[in-house]
């Protein structure tokens, strides 16, 4: 049964505006994924430069993806990326980084973020994830599942120990494990899929003018109940 543990949503950008108007933002779904009472959610805007709290009062952390760039280091961010890695060295708490949530602390931790070579992946995808690899883990379970991605940088080299523990067609380092309690995913564990359609509808003309075929992807947006269920687990494994 879960308590009174606080989860600490480090929020690190805005969705895009037309989505924002729409659907409200991040710490809104991820709120709602996790499954918690709004008191147990304590939110900090670090992008909008909020001091990071006293860590003495949180159970876990999820940090939220954002549409700035890691390499673009802004000194929030890189202050984050330092705390963050301290938290996990530390096994402090157990902590859920979510696409640009999931590049800052590999980042932070001593891996490479660039440009993903194979280029933009946005829209439903296919994750795989072996079970073997996953038979201890306590958050992740094993298999092939849709997820939702919306990212352009990736984690292009891991952190020293980090384990991959999943991957796509087009992101090798979709899922990484830094700690016994620490995790990354690149792909949107808190979007459904309306928002997946409206994030592929805001960007639209930059995809086709990439080479993709936009109302493919909205057609193919579907909803992805073993991606969300990892929120609830992260709630239940802080509660």
């Amino acid at each position: 049964m879960l308590g009174d543990e606080t989860i600490l949503v480090l929020k690190t950008g805005e969705t895009l505006a037309p989505v924002k108007a729409v659907r409200g933002d991040f710490e809104k779904w991820i709120t709602a994924n996790l499954g918690l009472p709004k008191h147990r959610i304590k939110l900090c805007e670090a992008y909008a430069g909020e001091p990071l709290p006293d860590i003495s009062s949180i159970s876990g952390i999820v940090v939220t993806g954002s549409p700035s760039m890691v390499t673009d280091r802004p000194a929030w961010s890189e202050e984050a990326a330092a705390w963050l890695a301290k938290i996990i060295k530390d096994d402090r708490v157990p902590v859920l980084g979510l696409c640009y949530g999931h590049q800052l602390l590999a980042y932070g931790l001593g891996g490479e973020v660039g440009k993903n070579p194979n280029g933009r992946e946005i829209g439903t995808v296919e994750l795989r994830m072996d079970a073997a690899d996953l038979a201890e883990d306590i958050l992740l379970k094993g298999g092939t599942f849709p997820v939702h991605m919306s990212h352009v940088e990736s984690v292009l080299v891991p952190p020293d120990g980090a384990d991959v523990l999943g991957e796509t067609d087009i992101e090798p380092n979709a899922v990484l494990r830094f700690g016994p309690r620490q995790w990354g995913v690149q792909f949107h564990p808190e979007f459904d899929a309306d928002i997946m359609r409206r994030y592929v509808e805001a960007r639209r003309e930059i995809i086709r003018g990439e080479g993709s075929d936009p109302e493919a992807m909205i057609a193919a947006a579907a909803e992805t109940p073993e991606s969300t269920s990892i929120l609830n687990r992260f709630a239940m494994l802080v509660g």
